[in-house]
Order: C-alpha cells, then structure tokens, then sequence
C-alpha cells in the first residue's frame, strides 16, 4: 500500500521545554544517554515507509541529528507550534505525498501503532494517534464555571505522530491564514476544512515527556526495553 506514496517525516524540535527545571529544552536531555529527540529521529531513519526528515530545531541543536540514512534538512521553528510545522512543511520535498508530523518529546513511537497509522492517512487524508479518555471531561468557561459534561466514550486525547496528505495540509494552511485560525495540533486545521480525519488507537506507552514525574517514567520504560 505504501509502495506509491512518499512519506516526509516532520520532528518538532524547536521548543523551549524548560518546565524540567535545568535550562535545557527538554527534547535534548540526554534521557540514558541519549538526547530525547534522538528516540523518535532514530525511528524514523530506522523506518522503511519514511523517505525524508525534516527537523525543526534551532541551529544549534542540528549536529545532534548527524548520521540519517536518508535525506535530512532542517527549518527553524516559529511562534507557534502551528508556524513551526508550516516551516516543515515548505522544506518539504515535491514530491512528497503525505506528511507525517511529530513531538520530539514523544520517544516511543509504537511500530504496529504507526503501520495502522499511514494506513488509515492514506485511506482518509488525515490521520492521528490518539488514547480513549479515562477521565470525564467537563467543558469550563474561563471563571471554571461548568458549561457541560462530555460523553467519555467520543472524548480522546490526541497523540502524534498526525499523518496528512500533501496538497490537503497546503490548502489547511492557506485556509488558517486567510481566517486567522491558530491550532496546537494538525489534525484540527483539517477539521476546519470540514475534510475526513480519523483517529488510529494507541496507547498511553507514547506519552509526551512534560514534567519530571513524566521524566522518570520513561526511564522505567527504557529500562524495560
């Protein structure tokens, strides 16, 4: 199914993440060794379906991601996450046919997860992993006053990698920048076009690395390994 289409990989590298406390963005902590981001770059080399990489960092942080096996180039991040990911998407190759966005804070990208994922992408247009909510949700106004209660069983927390096709995230974007639309995840740019996006289930395993505890837990999880 892959055999026709061209995947670009995007890795979000370019934010501060200094919520760790020590000054250093936390996607190049070295987490048992090895800088954050270099898990979820290294899974992208390693795959087969990925035939480019792109990673937003500051160009500073670059050398970090020596050694691809495949083609690599870089873009600077921008204001907003949504700015940083558009930075990716024009140092896209042409001939790319659908692109593939993720959090360097997320280091344990699951192998059947993300098969399912490009699947369902090329399928639909868009596609991201996703967990079903545990918790019930509750729709707030700004002074925390409930407004309403939403059914757990269609809430889900969002997850990368966000797979979409080429020309669909182009015209996303010309969309978000003619309306002043401003988004923290890619899929939504594609639900304000009102075209097809569809969740793939995951699991709490890829976690985004945030705060310390988050820390510790994913050194259990490279220790496991």
């Amino acid at each position: 199914m892959y055999k026709n289409n061209l995947f670009t990989a995007i890795l979000l590298a370019g934010g501060k993440g200094l919520r760790m406390g020590d000054g250093l963005p936390k996607q190049f902590r070295p987490l048992l060794g090895q800088p954050l981001a270099r898990y979820s770059f290294d899974f992208f080399n390693k795959c087969s379906e990925i035939d480019e990489i792109i990673v937003v960092c500051e160009p500073c942080y670059q050398p970090i991601f020596q050694g691809a096996g495949k083609p690599l180039s870089f873009a600077l991040p921008g204001l907003r996450r949504q700015d940083s990911v558009y930075n990716g998407l024009i140092a896209s190759s042409e001939k790319a046919h659908y692109i593939c966005v993720h959090d360097a804070a997320r280091p344990f990208i699951e192998e059947t997860a993300f098969a399912d994922l490009l699947d369902k992408a090329i399928s639909h247009g868009a596609a991201a992993l996703a967990v079903p909510a545990t918790n019930t949700i509750k729709r707030a106004d700004r002074n925390q006053q409930v407004l309403q209660t939403l059914p757990r069983s269609e809430c889900w927390e969002l997850q990368t990698p966000q797979v979409i096709r080429r020309s669909l995230f182009f015209k996303a974007y010309a969309h978000a920048q003619r309306t002043g639309i401003e988004t923290t995840d890619d899929l939504s740019l594609i639900e304000e076009l009102g075209e097809p996006a569809v969740l793939v289930k995951s699991s709490t395993r890829n976690l985004k690395i945030t705060t310390p505890i988050d820390w510790l837990l994913a050194e259990q999880i490279c220790a496991s390994n």
